[in-house]
């Protein structure tokens, strides 16, 4: 059976996708060439061009990506039923999963440093982020029937918090944490309970 051209590409389009995501982790994106990438894949520098212009080309194609994923995930548990509280420790466990599931992904999304990127680009991974957050926002919005700046830092806190476990998780293995399902169902009753005051 012959792959199409196109399926090709989009397999190639992957590898380069997944091998920079690892080196980007290993060393940090302004560490990384894009020949070392090409070179992970098993293919030439000019060959990766094809596919990305950039290494900063590739971390906003991760970023987004990641984004995009998290999204989702908090999108179908916004949408669940159930009191506004049910909903948003749904939603804390979609992002807490998302987080250590998807490691990789988060680190490059929320942990890595800025790239050098054009203004163009990083508006671009601005926005993926915000319409995330904007899901988590929105319950704060409905269940306050309200848009105001009390509103706003609640939802921001409530995502702070959230990404707080999940940086602490990934970043520090080491500390003694008690047993990790239930710290995170600790955590989230706490957030939810302080959610809408």
């Amino acid at each position: 059976m012959t792959v199409a051209p196109t399926q090709r590409t989009e397999d190639r389009r992957e590898q380069i996708l997944n091998e920079a995501m690892r080196l980007f982790l290993d060393h940090g994106v302004q560490n990384v060439t894009t020949r070392e990438i090409a070179a992970a894949v098993g293919i030439s520098q000019p060959s990766l061009y094809a596919h990305f212009k950039s290494r900063e080309d590739i971390a906003v194609k991760l970023s987004e990506r990641a984004f995009e994923q998290l999204s989702a995930r908090m999108a179908a548990a916004a949408a669940s039923t159930g009191t506004p509280h049910e909903r948003l420790h749904s939603m804390g466990q979609e992002y807490v999963a998302f987080g250590l599931e998807q490691s990789a992904a988060y680190r490059i999304a929320f942990m890595l440093e800025k790239t050098t990127a054009h203004p163009t680009d990083q508006q671009a991974i601005h926005e993926s982020g915000m319409r995330c957050f904007a899901i988590l926002h929105d319950l704060f919005k409905t269940v306050r029937n309200s848009d105001d700046l009390n509103t706003a830092a609640l939802a921001q806190s409530a995502w702070a918090s959230m990404h707080g476990l999940v940086a602490l998780l990934l970043s520090r293995p080491e500390f003694p944490w008690i047993d990790q399902n239930a710290l995170i169902t600790c955590h989230l009753e706490h957030v939810c309970r302080r959610a809408f005051d």
